[in-house]
């Protein structure tokens, strides 16, 4: 296979969690461009049918539930692979922030965080597995962070739910690399999305983040597609258990 063709997605059909914005649009839309069919998926179906109407390639499918909810995610899968055919590539995205004092953090938004940010990852990624395992191969990819090693304040819970998606990562990939999955993660640094909007806007916390970054930026989220084409082709097939930091240098750096 000639080095180019190694990343070609041609014929892989990719699902990515909370995919109507951000960073699971912008991977979804880059998976597409390397040939993969895409599987959006949300709550909202108006919202994903008028982004799946942005796709210059083959029009996404559109995958409905929600992914706090194991039976919900299970009964959904379980259907499209019936119906539409095999899942090759999970990208579990969806994921949640909530900032507050560690000391005032409300219970109710601790928990949401955690279903939304760990368990979904779970529920999903168990319930693709299944199918994968039948088949003795696939590629799931969990996005993690740079919380998932560092922490700042505000966002403890964050940082938590980060920390054990780094190594659930782990763990999926050492229980289920004898079927032939390859489970790793990406760990997006500081990217301009909605979730990161009011820092965006703070020009002293946008100050401090370029003095913090040794490439002196925020980042754009189609930055991150190149790591996701790796991660799900060919060009990994002998990478699992492993967490790719896409951040500028923050975690290389004092």
């Amino acid at each position: 296979m000639a080095a180019l063709e190694m990343f070609d997605l041609t014929g892989k059909r990719a699902l990515v969690t909370g995919s109507s914005r951000g960073i699971g649009l912008a991977l979804a839309k880059g998976l597409s461009e390397a040939g993969a069919m895409i599987v959006l998926n949300g709550r909202d179906r108006t919202k994903l049918e008028q982004v799946a109407s942005e796709f210059s390639g083959p029009a996404p499918a559109i995958l409905d539930f929600d992914v706090t909810d194991p039976e919900a995610s299970r009964a959904a899968i379980d259907r499209f692979e019936q119906e539409a055919g095999p899942i090759d590539i999970l990208v579990n995205n969806a994921g949640m922030q909530h900032r507050a004092p560690l000391e005032d953090f409300p219970v109710d938004q601790f928990d949401r965080l955690m279903r939304t940010n760990i368990n979904a990852a779970f529920y999903v990624g168990q319930a693709v597995a299944r199918h994968m395992i039948a088949r003795q191969k696939g590629r799931i990819i969990n996005i993690c962070s740079v919380m998932s090693a560092l922490a700042r304040p505000s966002i403890a819970p964050y940082t938590a739910s980060k920390g054990a998606i780094a190594n659930l990562t782990k763990g999926m990939a050492i229980d289920w690399a004898k079927h032939g999955i390859n489970v790793n993660g990406i760990a997006p640094g500081y990217f301009k999305t909605e979730l990161n909007a009011a820092l965006v806007a703070d020009e002293d916390f946008s100050a401090w983040l370029e003095r913090r970054t040794p490439l002196g930026r925020w980042a754009e989220v189609e930055e991150l597609v190149g790591a996701a084409v790796f991660l799900s082709s060919a060009a990994s097939s002998f990478v699992t258990g492993q967490v790719i930091y896409v951040d500028g240098g923050i975690t290389a750096s004092v």
